[in-house]
């Protein structure tokens, strides 16, 4: 009995959540006013180069994911001057709720719902009322090679991303959080899951240049620079990348009438 109810009660709450998510995401993705992304600094080694870089953080960091925006939404004809704003916020030592490794779907959309509790939590307390939330993780390269995965929830309008706390990787870094900025506003990875290597066309930035190989940019969603078939690397940041049609249509930047759909 005690079972059936807990379910009927996170089924009529995620309803709830969802419709609000959706409303959210509709705002958010018609364009006409700037999205406001506040950025949450995490400690994610506790070690004390990463406590130096984020004492010596401030938003000039993130300036790049501005003018990146400003850049692709220009060249899909919308004239926005600045349509994202990044906001830094003070650094948080609370740790985001954890999903069960032996997860099955209830205690996926139970996850689901806590992490938007507690998103809404850490927002409450710091007075910010934004559009999207980032929570990123940082890290001592020289401790930590390979990063878990970053992830960004539509519903919600969250992210968790894993970075290098070193300025160096500053601009990959804005890579990562663009990615995950634009999947809470519903783009889709273009990559194959297995290889990490882009997916023809719609995760290649030129899917149809002569030759294919290699390619200069980096599609956002498809997330690497393509040096052939069955090679790619990581962007040096978003100067080598631009926004494919696919997700353009995604987000709202172009309609799938004029995308030839």
């Amino acid at each position: 009995m005690f079972k059936n109810i807990r379910i009927l009660v996170l089924l009529l709450i995620l309803f709830a959540v969802i419709l609000n998510a959706n409303l959210t995401k509709s705002d958010a993705t018609d364009w006409r006013e700037p999205l406001v992304v506040s950025i949450y600094p995490m400690n994610g080694d506790g070690s004390r180069v990463t406590t130096r870089y984020i004492e010596q953080m401030d938003a000039d960091y993130f300036r790049s994911i501005e003018q990146f925006m400003t850049k692709e939404l220009n060249r899909f004809d919308i004239p926005q001057q600045k349509p994202v704003k990044i906001f830094l916020r003070p650094e948080i030592t609370d740790l985001p709720p954890k999903i069960a490794a032996d997860r099955n779907v209830l205690d996926v959309m139970w996850w689901s719902l806590l992490m938007r509790y507690w998103s809404f939590q850490i927002g409450k307390l710091d007075g910010d009322n934004p559009d999207i939330q980032m929570f990123v993780f940082y890290y001592d390269p020289s401790k930590n090679r390979d990063l878990e995965h970053s992830f960004g929830l539509e519903k919600g309008m969250i992210g968790v991303v894993n970075a290098y706390a070193t300025t160096s990787m500053n601009e990959k870094n804005n890579f990562v959080i663009t990615h995950e900025i634009l999947h809470t506003l519903g783009a889709t990875d273009k990559y194959h899951l297995a290889t990490g290597q882009p997916i023809h066309p719609d995760g290649y930035a030129e899917p149809y240049q002569i030759p294919r190989y290699p390619q200069i940019k980096a599609e956002i969603m498809g997330g690497r620079v393509v040096l052939n078939a069955q090679e790619s690397e990581m962007p040096n940041g978003l100067r080598e990348a631009i926004i494919g049609i696919r997700t353009a249509m995604e987000i709202g930047l172009l309609s799938y009438d004029a995308g030839g759909e």
